[in-house]
């Protein structure tokens, strides 16, 4: 969740607002999204059918290995629609940390290809794509970082002409994969104040978190830059800010202890 930065006025609403973003502990776990793009092809749709994506952390061919990702959105995609820079949403998941090697793309029954004239073919996956499509990834996940796997379609190459006016579809894909998000965390002290824990960016835009009971907290999915952080009491009475706190995106960086006795 994301906000303009307001001051809170009760520490009810801080609490809910923040309860969306924060984990007070390591989780042993790097989320993953899984988008795709395109490179444009001649034609005026190319419509895939995907079904599932899973991903296998082993170097192997073991079905067994294969792990299918919770958070997927299923559904025939029109490749075209995501040329030039654009992306969509494949599927996502919390997976533990580790290296990932392959990633695969189950696809149904309905692809097609719509031609420049307007008529429209039915697309065929060879039968040694039955199981899937198969990428190599070599991604190293670390804990609590965020990483998206983007993969970057060729809709040209993707299309192979069988003659009598058939195709085949042998999708030609390249995949990404890089960090895009880390975090923060610490601990306060006295912790019995509980504070709630605002992340500003230069634009105001804002990322909210609580400390647990112990002191400890932990903000996720704070892209790379400079931030303020700002540590909010009850009734305001110990309030702290800390400014110019440098993030990058492929790691939580620990801010130590935050004493709050002290302004």
């Amino acid at each position: 969740m994301r906000t303009k930065f307001l001051i809170p006025f009760a520490m009810f609403g801080l609490l809910w607002f923040s309860s969306c973003d924060s984990d007070t502990e390591g989780t042993g776990t790097a989320k993953m999204e899984v988008r795709m793009t395109d490179a444009p092809g001649d034609y005026e749709e190319v419509n895939v059918d995907i079904r599932s994506v899973q991903i296998h952390k082993e170097d192997t061919e073991s079905e067994s290995g294969w792990q299918t990702l919770d958070q997927i959105n299923p559904g025939v995609y029109n490749l075209l629609d995501f040329a030039n820079g654009k992306d969509t949403l494949l599927a996502s998941a919390n997976l533990p940390v580790g290296t990932i090697s392959q990633i695969r793309l189950v696809l149904g029954d309905n692809n097609s290809l719509k031609l420049k004239n307007g008529s429209v073919v039915n697309l065929k996956t060879p039968s040694g794509q039955t199981s899937g499509l198969k990428l190599k990834l070599n991604a190293e996940l670390v804990e609590d970082v965020t990483y998206v796997v983007l993969l970057d379609f060729d809709a040209a190459k993707s299309i192979v002409a069988r003659g009598n006016g058939q195709y085949n579809l042998k999708p030609v894909v390249r995949t990404i994969t890089q960090a895009i998000a880390g975090g923060i965390k610490g601990k306060v002290t006295p912790a019995e104040y509980k504070p709630g824990i605002y992340v500003i960016s230069a634009q105001n835009d804002t990322i909210g978190g609580f400390a647990n009971e112990a002191g400890d907290f932990l903000i996720k999915g704070i892209k790379a830059g400079t931030y303020t952080v700002k540590f909010y009491t009850e009734n305001n009475e110990h309030n702290k800010t800390l400014k110019n706190v440098s993030i990058s995106q492929d790691q939580i960086k620990d801010l130590g202890i935050v004493d709050l006795s002290h302004k």
